[in-house]
């Protein structure tokens, strides 16, 4: 689990195709990396990656083919800046909103305007994705945890403040980029329990009266 916080921004240093899916290289840069562990989680711009090898610097993940087609790891390019952000730990402070590092679709920056010191960033989003977006509610974009301030049919809108921009890809980021999005989970677990039978079958065998 992650919180959205993002802790670092690094690199794409490389990709090698492996039997059929890949390998990448991600430089740390500014990611805290003293105690890095094998086999640790680390989210990439909102993916949840486990660490195959490593070294002072950078580490090395592996990337399924179902990742790289739901994902926006299979458009990267060499070089391309990166959010990234080691697994939560039970005694840190969840500063966003709980993130499973599992994304649930891509959408796309439509707009970037000035408010202020902020600055407005709107976002198309796949239409089955929209009803769990909330106004007010919490959406985790790049793997970044984000409060929606508007939510249409076609996409929503949130605002950045000069720190969320200065320390995380957004920096990188223009108008056309893609980027992945999780939903909050509260809301998939609503729809969830709303969905189950009133009558309690569901729970047969599990010591609930049928």
């Amino acid at each position: 689990m992650f919180t959205g916080i993002i802790e670092g921004v690094g690199r794409l240093a490389a990709r090698e195709a492996i039997g059929g899916d890949v390998r990448f290289t991600f430089q740390g840069g500014s990611l805290p990396f003293d105690d890095v562990r094998m086999g640790e989680s680390i989210a990439v711009n909102g993916v949840c990656l486990t660490v195959v090898a490593f070294d002072g610097h950078s580490f090395q993940a592996d990337a399924s083919t179902e990742t790289l087609g739901l994902t926006t790891l299979g458009q990267l390019g060499e070089g391309a800046t990166i959010n990234l952000e080691r697994a939560m730990r039970p005694t840190d402070r969840l500063g966003g909103h709980l993130v499973s590092g599992h994304v649930d679709g891509i959408g796309r920056v439509l707009a970037i305007h000035g408010d202020a010191r902020a600055l407005r960033w709107r976002f198309s989003a796949p239409a089955p994705l929209l009803k769990y977006i909330a106004r007010k509610g919490s959406i985790c974009v790049d793997g970044v945890s984000l409060t929606v301030n508007e939510v249409d049919d076609e996409g929503f809108e949130v605002a950045l403040i000069p720190h969320t921009v200065a320390h995380t890809a957004f920096s990188a980021t223009a108008v056309g980029s893609a980027v992945n999005l999780e939903i909050d989970l509260v809301a998939r677990y609503v729809e969830k329990l709303i969905g189950m039978p009133a009558n309690g079958r569901h729970l047969q065998g599990q010591g609930a009266t049928p």
